[in-house]
C-alpha cells in the first residue's frame, strides 16, 4: 500500500502557472529575485522591471517603496503576486511573474530595503508613477472599445 503525500502549491506557483511562466523561460534563463531573510511574501512575489534611466526618475515620486534591485541594466521593484490582472504595464517596463526577471550580466544587487517586514511597492502608485512618466494613459482612463 502506497501512501500519497499532498503538496501545497505557494500563490507564487499557482499564479505563475495560471499566467504561462513557459513564456518567459523560452525566452532565456530567468532568475528569481529573493526577498532579504525574515520578510513576509505572503501574498506572493512579482517583479516589475525598468529601465535604469526611467527608473532613477521613479524613486524620488513614490509614498513608499518596497525591495528594489539592480541587475546592471533594469532596477526590479517586487510587488504582490498578481499585480499585473487588469493592468497594462506601459512600455519599456517588464513584468515578471514569480519575480522570475531574465538573466542578466550580473547578479541582481538589492539596493533598496525597506524598514518593515513586507518587502512590496504598493504597484498602483508605481503603475500611475511609470505611466506619468511615459505619457501613457492608465488602463482606467482609457475610452472603452466600441461594440457591436
Amino acid at each position: 500500500m502506497h501512501t500519497v503525500t499532498a503538496r501545497s502549491l505557494g500563490l507564487d506557483t499557482l499564479l505563475g502557472l495560471a499566467r504561462g511562466r513557459t513564456r518567459a523561460a523560452e525566452r532565456g534563463a530567468l532568475v528569481k529575485l529573493s526577498v532579504p531573510s525574515g520578510m513576509t511574501t505572503s501574498m506572493g512575489t512579482d517583479a516589475v522591471g525598468v529601465p535604469e534611466a526611467l527608473a532613477r526618475r521613479v524613486m524620488g515620486r513614490l509614498p513608499s517603496m518596497g525591495c528594489v534591485y539592480s541587475d546592471g541594466g533594469r532596477w526590479w521593484w517586487i510587488v504582490p503576486s498578481g499585480s499585473d490582472v487588469a493592468l497594462e504595464w506601459p512600455a519599456p517596463v517588464h513584468y515578471a511573474a514569480g519575480a522570475l526577471v531574465p538573466d542578466s550580466r550580473r547578479e541582481p544587487e538589492l539596493l533598496h530595503c525597506p524598514s518593515g517586514k513586507a518587502p512590496y511597492t504598493p504597484p498602483i502608485p508605481l503603475y500611475v508613477t511609470l505611466c506619468r512618466l511615459t505619457d501613457t494613459l492608465p488602463a482606467w482612463s482609457r475610452p472603452a472599445p466600441a461594440t457591436g
